[in-house]
């Protein structure tokens, strides 16, 4: 049983309680909580000792990691963070020194974005490192951008280039957090997720939770240099081109608009983030499924991004 089929399982048939407007199957869980202008934004991740990072990955960026995880899905719903909570769970014989150096991390990127970290939790482990954020933040009422709402016909834009992120992106990335506020503000974005178990991965979810389905267009993936540079480096590696489909922790954005929009939204971008790449890579079909064309010609789209339990 995978991460997703066990999620189905365990919350099948939850109650959906009043102010819920999002439950589970988003980015982030989305609240009425009585405000006359914003739904309240809900999420937790939590990031684990050799899943998520190795015993040598200096500790502050493991810190900023664990909170730039949740800041990337407050992005995908076009949100703003607010507050946060942090949970360690440490090992015995943990060193002080090295968990201040983690919450340094942590403290960086919240000043950055105006999270207040407001308190947590600590406790002891049987094993490794881990840490858990829960995040709050808010988005204009009825301005959530849902990963349920792609139609047929639609441009799918992703921003940045794909791939090879563990040679060190996935401790460095930036939440895309003033991207996805500009496109909520400024365009009809009709569904968006960001990429955190890759291209492949992450556009199913999308498609499922709308049901349709997709073709991509394999040239236009933009392939990060690090999964060109690995392929040329390792004879074992992924070609490139499967490395930004597959490898995840790319956290970037993926969205979709109308295609009548899709040159007003790439000409917009390119003044407003000259410095950032984004690419239309396909367009959303009626006919529910992923395919991929190539120079090769059009096939099913069989392989997946990272999953856990997998």
């Amino acid at each position: 049983m995978n991460e997703f089929e066990l999620i189905a399982r365990l919350t099948a048939g939850l109650a959906r309680g009043k102010g819920v407007i999002v439950g589970v199957g988003d980015d982030c869980a989305v609240l009425d909580m009585g405000a006359p202008d914003h739904w309240q934004l809900f999420k937790t991740d939590a990031v684990v000792e050799g899943v998520h990072f190795t015993t040598d990955t200096p500790r502050a960026k493991v810190g900023r990691k664990a909170l730039a995880r949740c800041l990337s899905d407050i992005a995908a719903m076009g949100g703003t963070p607010t507050y946060a909570l942090v949970t360690l769970v440490l090992p015995r014989g943990f060193d002080p020194a090295e968990v201040e150096t983690i919450y340094s991390g942590l403290r960086t990127l919240a000043a950055q974005h105006e999270v207040s970290i407001v308190g947590g939790e600590t406790t002891a482990g049987t094993g490794g490192l881990l840490i858990s954020i829960s995040l709050l933040g808010w988005v204009p009422k009825g301005m959530a951008l849902l990963r349920s709402s792609a139609r047929a016909g639609d441009a799918i834009f992703v921003s940045g280039e794909l791939g090879g992120s563990l040679a060190g992106r996935h401790l460095d990335f930036e939440p895309r957090l003033a991207e996805a506020q500009w496109l909520n503000r400024h365009f009809d974005v009709h569904a968006m997720i960001d990429l955190s178990d890759g291209l492949a991965g992450d556009l199913r979810h999308v498609l499922k939770a709308s049901g349709v389905g997709a073709e991509l267009l394999g040239q236009m993936v933009p392939v990060s240099r690090a999964a060109k540079l690995r392929a040329r480096a390792e004879s074992a590696a992924k070609p490139p081109l499967l490395a930004a489909l597959t490898d995840g922790e790319d956290f970037e954005l993926l969205f979709t608009v109308a295609p009548g929009d899709a040159v007003a939204v790439k000409d917009a971008w390119a003044s407003r983030f000259p410095e950032l790449k984004l690419t239309c890579v396909g367009r959303i079909v009626a006919q529910p499924g992923l395919k991929i064309v190539t120079e090769h010609g059009v096939r099913e789209l069989t392989e997946h991004g990272y999953t856990h339990f997998q």
